[in-house]
This record gives structure tokens, sequence and C-alpha cells, in this order.
């Protein structure tokens, strides 16, 4: 069954933010900071292996740095193309509009939680391959996996920044059914080189709300996903 990869995932993270909801209940606040700090550590460690795996090869006994201007190229440029469309504002508006439309205009960190928790779990390699071989081949071994990595990211992080993290299934959904529906259209032009940059661009970008959710800082990921882009576009290069 084409897109029961999709459903599994978006299923997963429903229940997460179940369980998250009243998992947070048993934690003081600052309980909940320091759970939040630890999933962040652990979105920068599973993003610093998906962009590592891209920028790093082996040369003889060593491991050689690969793919740098790439990197600096796609992230700078596609950052300056997201911040001319305020990509980031798209999202927020959906959250503040999904807030109102579920009765939690008196959760302050609602919207936060949803950005957080969408980039988190929408815009990974896992995410982008595993709907491709779902609708392709009708593989979903690869959403499934990421299925158990999102119930524990979406737990966590719903115990911590609160029940907005549970709306990132919505974003899961369009974006994985998408792809998936749209697999056979892109499988032709897919080379193993833009998949490869994109799982890289998108380890990157990841990394980056790993830094928002340890450090309290503000990177407008969602402005960067235009990055992602023009690291497929840069894979279907003949070079």
């Amino acid at each position: 069954m084409i897109g029961l990869g999709t459903i599994i995932n978006t299923a997963s993270i429903i229940g997460a933010g179940i369980v998250g909801h009243f998992a947070g209940n048993l934690f003081k606040e600052e309980q909940q900071e320091s759970v939040g700090r630890v999933c962040g550590i652990s979105v920068l460690f599973i993003a610093i292996a998906g962009a590592m795996e891209g920028m790093l090869k082996p040369d003889g006994g060593a491991l050689t740095a690969t793919n740098t201007m790439l990197v600096v190229i796609c992230v700078v440029l596609g950052t300056v193309i997201g911040e001319l469309m305020r990509i980031e504002s798209w999202f927020i508006s959906f959250g503040e509009w999904l807030k109102k439309k579920t009765g939690n205009e008196g959760d302050r960190n609602f919207v936060n939680a949803f950005v957080t928790a969408s980039l988190t779990v929408s815009i990974g390699a896992m995410a982008i391959v595993g709907s491709i071989e779902d609708g392709i081949s009708q593989d979903y071994t690869t959403l499934a996996l990421k299925s158990v990595l999102d119930f524990v990211i979406i737990v966590v992080m719903t115990s911590s920044l609160g029940k907005g993290c549970a709306f990132s299934a919505i974003p899961v959904f369009v974006f994985e059914g998408c792809m998936t529906l749209l697999a056979h259209l892109i499988s032709p032009i897919m080379t193993a080189a833009a998949v490869a940059n994109l799982s890289m661009i998108g380890s990157i970008l990841i990394f980056c709300v790993g830094v928002n959710l340890v450090w309290d800082t503000k990177l407008r990921v969602a402005n960067m996903l235009p990055a992602v882009i023009l690291a497929v576009m840069a894979g279907l290069l003949p070079i």
C-alpha cells in the first residue's frame, strides 16, 4: 500500500504528543527545561551524524572534508532566498491559525512548539528518502524506523515545550504524503548525488534546530529551507 509509511509516521507523532502531554504534567518547570535541553543535544548529534556522512570521505587511512563549498553556497544563498520570501512567517501564521482553531489561545508557547517540532521531524533525510522508497517500491521500512525515532523525540519535546509539538503531524503528513505521491515523477531525475546532497543539507538545518533548543537562540531555520532545493539542483548538474 503506497503511503502506509506516511500514515504510520503521522500516527506515531500524534500518539507521542498525547504521551508527552501527560508526561509533561509530571515534571516541574525546571525539569521540563532540562528535558528540553537534552532533547536539543540529541537533535544535535543526530544532525551531526547525518551531515558528517556527506562531508567526510575516507582517503587512504584518513578522513578528508568534502563538499564544504557546496554547503556554504547552498546554506547562505538558500537563507537569503528564504529571508526574502519570509518562509518562517508562513509557519508562524499557520501555527497561530492552529492555536485558535484548536482552542489553545492561552498557550503562549504553542506556536514555538509547533514550528520547532515541525522543522525537527519534517526536513530530515529519512523523511525524504523514506517517502521516495515508499512511493516507488512501497517499501515503508525507512519511514517506520523514522516513526520510532520521532515518537521518542516528540514525547520529549511535548513534555518540555507543550502540546503544539503534537500538531507537527500535520506538516509531516502533507510533506511525506506529497513526496510519496510524486515519487514516480521525481525518481527519474533524482540522482544519487542529489539524494546525498539533500541528506547532508537537511541534516545541517536540523542541527540549527538543535542549536535553538539548547541555547535558546532564534535561528530562523524555516527561512533556510530553500537550501535543500539548491542542494538537489546541484546534485542534478552533469558534472
